[in-house]
Protein backbone atom coordinates (compact mmCIF):
# COMPACT_ATOMS: atom_id res chain seq x y z
CA UNK A 1 0.00 0.00 0.00
CA UNK A 2 1.27 3.05 -1.02
CA UNK A 3 1.13 6.56 0.65
CA UNK A 4 -1.50 8.30 -1.38
CA UNK A 5 -4.04 5.22 -0.98
CA UNK A 6 -3.48 5.08 3.13
CA UNK A 7 -4.06 8.67 3.34
CA UNK A 8 -7.14 8.43 1.17
CA UNK A 9 -8.65 5.25 3.50
CA UNK A 10 -7.31 7.39 6.70
CA UNK A 11 -9.69 9.97 5.24
CA UNK A 12 -12.59 7.93 4.48
CA UNK A 13 -12.35 6.43 7.93
CA UNK A 14 -12.10 10.39 9.23
CA UNK A 15 -15.31 11.35 7.19
CA UNK A 16 -17.59 8.61 7.83
CA UNK A 17 -17.35 7.20 4.72
CA UNK A 18 -15.68 4.17 5.44
CA UNK A 19 -15.78 2.34 8.48
CA UNK A 20 -13.36 1.00 10.88
CA UNK A 21 -13.91 -2.66 10.60
CA UNK A 22 -13.94 -1.92 6.27
CA UNK A 23 -10.34 -0.28 6.72
CA UNK A 24 -8.93 -3.09 9.02
CA UNK A 25 -10.06 -5.23 6.27
CA UNK A 26 -8.02 -3.68 3.62
CA UNK A 27 -5.68 -3.44 6.02
CA UNK A 28 -4.90 -6.75 6.83
CA UNK A 29 -2.48 -7.97 4.92
CA UNK A 30 -0.04 -5.07 6.71
CA UNK A 31 2.80 -5.97 7.27
CA UNK A 32 3.12 -8.91 5.14
CA UNK A 33 0.88 -11.77 3.21
CA UNK A 34 2.01 -15.53 4.08
CA UNK A 35 2.06 -17.38 0.87
CA UNK A 36 3.74 -20.65 2.36
CA UNK A 37 6.51 -20.38 -0.43
CA UNK A 38 6.70 -16.37 0.04
CA UNK A 39 5.80 -13.56 2.19
CA UNK A 40 4.68 -10.80 0.65
CA UNK A 41 5.69 -7.24 1.93
CA UNK A 42 3.09 -4.93 1.12
CA UNK A 43 4.31 -2.51 3.98
CA UNK A 44 7.47 -1.69 1.73
CA UNK A 45 6.11 1.19 0.38
CA UNK A 46 5.26 2.83 3.00
CA UNK A 47 8.71 2.04 4.96
CA UNK A 48 11.03 2.94 1.94
CA UNK A 49 8.89 4.57 -0.87
CA UNK A 50 9.17 1.71 -3.20
CA UNK A 51 7.17 -1.46 -3.33
CA UNK A 52 8.66 -5.11 -3.08
CA UNK A 53 11.19 -6.11 -6.14
CA UNK A 54 10.27 -9.72 -7.16
CA UNK A 55 13.50 -11.87 -8.14
CA UNK A 56 12.89 -14.19 -11.04
CA UNK A 57 15.39 -15.87 -10.85
CA UNK A 58 15.33 -19.49 -9.05
CA UNK A 59 11.66 -18.86 -8.96
CA UNK A 60 9.09 -21.04 -10.94
CA UNK A 61 6.93 -19.22 -13.30
CA UNK A 62 3.93 -20.13 -10.83
CA UNK A 63 5.34 -18.75 -7.96
CA UNK A 64 6.05 -15.46 -9.65
CA UNK A 65 2.69 -15.29 -11.07
CA UNK A 66 0.99 -15.54 -7.92
CA UNK A 67 3.50 -13.11 -5.62
CA UNK A 68 3.21 -10.46 -8.83
CA UNK A 69 -0.69 -10.94 -8.33
CA UNK A 70 -0.55 -10.45 -4.79
CA UNK A 71 1.55 -7.27 -5.03
CA UNK A 72 -1.13 -5.92 -8.39
CA UNK A 73 -4.02 -6.58 -6.02
CA UNK A 74 -2.43 -4.03 -3.61
CA UNK A 75 -2.53 -1.19 -6.29
CA UNK A 76 1.14 -1.68 -6.30
CA UNK A 77 3.42 -1.70 -9.56
CA UNK A 78 5.53 -4.67 -10.17
CA UNK A 79 8.57 -4.99 -11.27
CA UNK A 80 10.41 -8.50 -11.70
CA UNK A 81 14.18 -8.92 -12.40
CA UNK A 82 16.64 -11.06 -13.63
CA UNK A 83 13.67 -12.95 -15.74
CA UNK A 84 14.20 -15.43 -18.51
CA UNK A 85 12.41 -14.75 -21.53
CA UNK A 86 10.76 -18.37 -21.60
CA UNK A 87 9.27 -17.46 -18.08
CA UNK A 88 7.96 -14.62 -19.20
CA UNK A 89 5.81 -16.07 -21.88
CA UNK A 90 4.15 -17.91 -19.24
CA UNK A 91 3.65 -15.45 -16.97
CA UNK A 92 2.61 -13.39 -19.32
CA UNK A 93 -0.91 -15.57 -20.03
CA UNK A 94 -1.78 -14.48 -16.72
CA UNK A 95 -0.91 -10.77 -16.85
CA UNK A 96 -1.75 -9.81 -21.20
CA UNK A 97 -0.29 -5.87 -20.13
CA UNK A 98 3.22 -6.97 -18.62
CA UNK A 99 5.52 -5.58 -20.50
CA UNK A 100 9.03 -7.41 -20.80
CA UNK A 101 12.16 -5.55 -21.54
CA UNK A 102 14.35 -8.45 -22.51
CA UNK A 103 18.03 -6.35 -22.43
CA UNK A 104 16.66 -5.96 -19.29
CA UNK A 105 15.74 -8.55 -18.02
CA UNK A 106 12.91 -7.50 -16.13
CA UNK A 107 9.07 -7.35 -16.60
CA UNK A 108 6.77 -4.72 -15.36
CA UNK A 109 3.04 -5.16 -14.58
CA UNK A 110 2.24 -0.74 -14.35
CA UNK A 111 -0.67 -0.16 -12.03
CA UNK A 112 0.05 3.90 -12.24
CA UNK A 113 2.94 5.87 -13.98
CA UNK A 114 4.99 6.75 -11.18
CA UNK A 115 5.06 10.67 -10.83
CA UNK A 116 8.61 12.28 -11.20
CA UNK A 117 10.45 12.65 -7.75
CA UNK A 118 14.19 12.77 -8.61
CA UNK A 119 15.65 15.93 -8.56
CA UNK A 120 17.48 16.11 -11.84
CA UNK A 121 18.47 13.53 -14.62
CA UNK A 122 19.89 9.87 -13.69
CA UNK A 123 22.74 9.29 -16.34
CA UNK A 124 23.08 5.83 -17.01
CA UNK A 125 26.65 5.21 -18.47
CA UNK A 126 27.96 1.25 -20.39
CA UNK A 127 31.56 0.83 -21.34
CA UNK A 128 30.39 -1.85 -23.96
CA UNK A 129 27.16 -3.46 -25.70
CA UNK A 130 27.79 -6.64 -23.86
CA UNK A 131 27.15 -4.94 -20.58
CA UNK A 132 24.35 -3.29 -21.41
CA UNK A 133 22.00 -5.91 -19.61
CA UNK A 134 23.11 -4.57 -16.32
CA UNK A 135 23.01 -1.62 -17.98
CA UNK A 136 19.26 -1.98 -18.67
CA UNK A 137 18.23 -3.27 -15.41
CA UNK A 138 19.87 -0.13 -13.71
CA UNK A 139 17.34 2.20 -16.18
CA UNK A 140 14.98 0.26 -15.80
CA UNK A 141 14.45 0.62 -12.14
CA UNK A 142 15.22 4.31 -11.83
CA UNK A 143 12.62 4.94 -14.06
CA UNK A 144 9.85 3.27 -12.26
CA UNK A 145 11.36 4.83 -9.03
CA UNK A 146 10.18 8.22 -10.54
CA UNK A 147 13.19 9.51 -12.18
CA UNK A 148 13.89 10.50 -15.65
CA UNK A 149 16.48 8.63 -16.86
CA UNK A 150 19.29 9.09 -19.69
CA UNK A 151 21.32 7.17 -21.67
CA UNK A 152 25.07 6.76 -22.95
CA UNK A 153 26.05 3.31 -24.11
CA UNK A 154 29.60 1.57 -25.26
CA UNK A 155 31.70 4.70 -24.70
CA UNK A 156 34.52 2.50 -22.94
CA UNK A 157 38.06 3.28 -22.46
CA UNK A 158 39.36 1.57 -25.51
CA UNK A 159 37.99 4.53 -27.46
CA UNK A 160 37.74 7.34 -24.79
CA UNK A 161 36.98 9.66 -27.44
CA UNK A 162 33.15 7.93 -27.35
CA UNK A 163 33.11 9.04 -24.12
CA UNK A 164 34.06 12.77 -24.08
CA UNK A 165 31.36 13.44 -26.90
CA UNK A 166 28.88 13.14 -24.54
CA UNK A 167 30.99 15.50 -21.90
CA UNK A 168 28.17 18.23 -21.36
CA UNK A 169 25.84 15.40 -20.98
CA UNK A 170 28.42 13.44 -17.95
CA UNK A 171 27.87 17.43 -16.56
CA UNK A 172 24.26 18.03 -16.55
CA UNK A 173 23.23 14.69 -14.93
CA UNK A 174 22.33 14.68 -11.29
CA UNK A 175 23.56 11.03 -10.59
CA UNK A 176 25.40 8.77 -12.95
CA UNK A 177 25.38 5.31 -13.29
CA UNK A 178 28.59 3.66 -14.58
CA UNK A 179 28.23 0.16 -16.13
CA UNK A 180 31.80 -1.94 -16.96
CA UNK A 181 33.33 -5.30 -17.19
CA UNK A 182 36.86 -5.97 -18.31
CA UNK A 183 39.12 -4.45 -15.88
CA UNK A 184 36.38 -1.64 -14.84
CA UNK A 185 38.07 1.44 -14.97
CA UNK A 186 35.20 3.31 -17.06
CA UNK A 187 33.92 4.59 -13.59
CA UNK A 188 37.24 6.23 -12.48
CA UNK A 189 37.29 8.10 -15.51
CA UNK A 190 34.27 9.60 -15.28
CA UNK A 191 34.35 10.22 -11.88
CA UNK A 192 37.12 12.54 -12.68
CA UNK A 193 35.26 14.48 -15.26
CA UNK A 194 32.53 15.09 -12.93
CA UNK A 195 31.22 16.49 -9.66
CA UNK A 196 28.19 14.38 -9.11
CA UNK A 197 27.79 11.01 -7.14
CA UNK A 198 28.93 8.34 -9.57
CA UNK A 199 27.73 4.65 -8.97
CA UNK A 200 30.01 1.66 -10.24
CA UNK A 201 28.60 -1.32 -11.67
CA UNK A 202 30.96 -4.11 -12.61
CA UNK A 203 29.72 -6.63 -13.96
CA UNK A 204 30.75 -10.21 -15.08
CA UNK A 205 31.64 -9.09 -18.95
CA UNK A 206 35.07 -10.66 -19.43
CA UNK A 207 38.11 -12.96 -20.22
CA UNK A 208 39.12 -15.56 -17.81
CA UNK A 209 41.56 -13.47 -15.73
CA UNK A 210 38.37 -11.30 -14.75
CA UNK A 211 37.24 -14.15 -13.06
CA UNK A 212 33.22 -13.20 -13.45
CA UNK A 213 33.98 -9.68 -13.15
CA UNK A 214 35.75 -10.36 -9.82
CA UNK A 215 38.82 -8.02 -11.49
CA UNK A 216 36.34 -4.66 -12.53
CA UNK A 217 34.41 -4.72 -8.95
CA UNK A 218 38.11 -5.20 -7.13
CA UNK A 219 39.31 -2.14 -9.30
CA UNK A 220 36.02 0.00 -8.72
CA UNK A 221 36.83 -0.52 -5.02
CA UNK A 222 40.30 0.91 -5.85
CA UNK A 223 39.51 3.97 -7.68
CA UNK A 224 41.96 6.54 -7.23
CA UNK A 225 39.03 9.15 -8.40
CA UNK A 226 36.97 10.62 -4.88
CA UNK A 227 32.92 9.86 -5.11
CA UNK A 228 32.85 6.26 -6.39
CA UNK A 229 30.38 4.21 -4.51
CA UNK A 230 30.64 0.39 -5.86
CA UNK A 231 27.83 -1.76 -6.08
CA UNK A 232 28.16 -5.89 -6.47
CA UNK A 233 28.65 -7.65 -9.79
CA UNK A 234 25.81 -7.49 -11.93
CA UNK A 235 23.92 -5.49 -9.67
CA UNK A 236 21.96 -2.97 -11.53
CA UNK A 237 18.85 -3.07 -9.73
CA UNK A 238 20.49 -2.32 -6.34
CA UNK A 239 23.01 0.69 -8.85
CA UNK A 240 19.33 1.89 -9.86
CA UNK A 241 17.66 1.82 -6.01
CA UNK A 242 20.90 3.89 -4.49
CA UNK A 243 20.54 6.56 -7.35
CA UNK A 244 16.80 7.01 -6.45
CA UNK A 245 17.40 7.41 -3.04
CA UNK A 246 20.67 10.22 -3.96
CA UNK A 247 18.39 11.63 -6.45
CA UNK A 248 15.10 12.28 -4.83
CA UNK A 249 13.12 15.86 -4.19
CA UNK A 250 12.54 14.84 -0.55
CA UNK A 251 15.63 13.21 0.58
Amino acid sequence: MDPSRLRTLLADVRNGRLSADEALEQLRSLPFEDLGFAKVDHHRQLRTGFPEVIFGSGKTAEQIVEIAQRVKDSSQNVLITRLAAAEADQIRRAFPEMSYAPHARAATIIHARPEIRGRGVILVVAAGTSDVPVAEEAALTADLMGNTVERVYDVGISGIHRLFAHHEQLRRAAVLIVVAGMEGALPSVVAGLVDRPVIAVPTSIGYGASFGGLAALLAMLNSCAAGVTVVNIDNGFGAGVAASLINRCDA
